[in-house]
C-alpha cells in the first residue's frame, strides 16, 4: 500500500495548477503520511503504521485498538 493512510483511508487526488494566466496543469495533492510505531497494549507490543496525522488524530481520540478494529471492518488493514 502506497502512499495510503491505514486508518483513515486518505489518498493522493489529482488536482490542477492554476497559473497567472489561468493556464491548468494536472498535479497531485499527497496526503501526509508518516511511518509510526504505536505501543498495542492489549498484545504488549508495538504495531508499525503508515498513518496520515489526522490517522494520528483519530487514533489519540479513539485509542488503537478501536482505530485498528474501524480499519479492519473498512478493509483499510488485514492484520496488524
Amino acid at each position: 500500500m502506497a502512499r495510503v493512510c491505514q486508518i483513515t483511508g486518505k489518498k493522493r487526488v489529482i488536482g490542477n495548477n492554476v497559473s497567472h494566466s489561468k493556464r491548468r496543469t494536472k498535479r497531485e495533492f499527497a496526503p501526509n503520511l508518516k511511518t509510526k510505531r504505536f505501543w498495542l497494549e492489549e498484545e504488549k507490543r508495538f504495531v508499525t503504521l503508515k498513518v496520515s496525522v489526522a490517522g494520528m488524530r483519530v487514533i489519540n481520540k479513539n485509542g488503537l485498538a478501536a482505530a485498528l478494529k474501524s480499519a479492519q471492518g473498512k478493509g483499510l488493514i488485514n492484520i496488524y
